[in-house]
């Protein structure tokens, strides 16, 4: 049996476009130089200092059928490029490694389970707003905020397909739009593509270390509704943590409709003619009731009732 081991190598905040690269078969294995729109490019990872400390616990991100956002969004800061010349950008994701995970719970650790699934088909995920020139790309920050993780091998949306359990690197790319028209013959040089292993990530459809859960509920701004700064209310918001990977009768995992409700930027609306039971629920348990920040819907660890499971079929 094999342990994984987190390890994080000392960060690097800014990653510059390698000048070299090998060429093609017929030019003998020998070394090509990039085209001078990319070999300045330097790029930079936003919130790198919360993507450390979900890469300290073992980053989890959810796929789903119909696809499920990342967080921490994949953002990041661009300089170096020509601001007159039109680039595309695009992300993709490949493997870590040929291996298949589990989580072991009694030891808090990733397990190596076997030998990894037959690998989905690969994608890529161009940024809505390419093509664009070197100026408009370089003056503020580009969010890949619309990409969504899906485990649908059949899924035509455009999401980005992958295998739960499986252990992903995150591939960020720059491609100069060449002019010319013979620039499928250059076009080895005109790209970069950066990689930063403080994003890498396990696929998961729940997630598995309570952690996880924790941390993104106290980063996630659309998750300010599981949050409270009553200190008579830290054990209720614990338990409302190690609760989200309780499973009830086969139900989905807690943690995968909690990510349905952060995912979505609030409730969905069959909450709304539930506010009652909610209300009810919150008076009787009064010590400890949280807050919905968009609507005024006293929220008691709603997820541990399974009468809410009952209620709320479609999730």
């Amino acid at each position: 049996m094999c342990f994984f081991l987190l390890s994080s190598p000392v960060p690097q905040l800014s990653h510059r476009c390698a000048l070299t690269l090998p060429c093609c078969a017929e030019a003998g294995g020998a070394t090509c130089a990039k085209a001078p729109q990319v070999t300045g490019v330097t790029v930079q990872l936003e919130m790198h200092t919360l993507w450390q400390q979900f890469d300290q616990l073992g980053t989890e991100m959810i796929v789903t059928k119909a696809g499920r956002r990342m967080f921490p969004t994949f953002q990041v800061s661009i300089s170096g490029m020509d601001p007159a010349a039109e680039y595309v950008l695009l992300m993709d994701f490949i493997p870590v490694d040929d291996k298949r995970y589990r989580y072991a719970f009694h030891s808090s650790s990733w397990l190596v389970a076997g030998r990894a699934d037959v690998a989905a088909p690969g994608r890529m995920h161009f940024h809505p707003d390419s093509p664009a020139r070197g100026s408009q790309w370089m003056k503020q920050m580009v969010s890949f905020d619309a990409l969504k993780l899906t485990n649908n091998l059949l899924d035509d949306n455009g999401h980005m397909i992958l295998n739960s359990m499986h252990r992903y690197q995150p591939r960020f790319h720059v491609v100069y739009v060449d002019p010319r028209r013979d620039s499928q013959l250059h076009a080895h040089r005109n790209f970069c593509t950066f990689s930063f292993p403080e994003t890498r990530f396990i696929a998961v459809t729940a997630y598995q270390n309570h952690r996880i859960t924790q941390l993104k509920i106290a980063s996630n701004p659309f998750a300010k509704g599981f949050r409270t700064t009553d200190p008579d209310c830290l054990k209720c918001q614990n338990d409302f943590g190690d609760t989200l990977n309780t499973k009830v009768k086969g139900q989905q995992p807690y943690s995968d409709i909690e990510d349905l409700l952060l995912d979505s930027g609030g409730f969905p609306p069959t909450v709304n003619i539930k506010s009652r039971l909610f209300h009810e629920n919150a008076q009787l348990n009064n010590n400890c009731t949280i807050v919905h920040p968009y609507r005024s819907l006293p929220y008691h660890l709603i997820f541990r009732l399974r009468i809410i499971h009952n209620m709320i079929p479609e999730l």
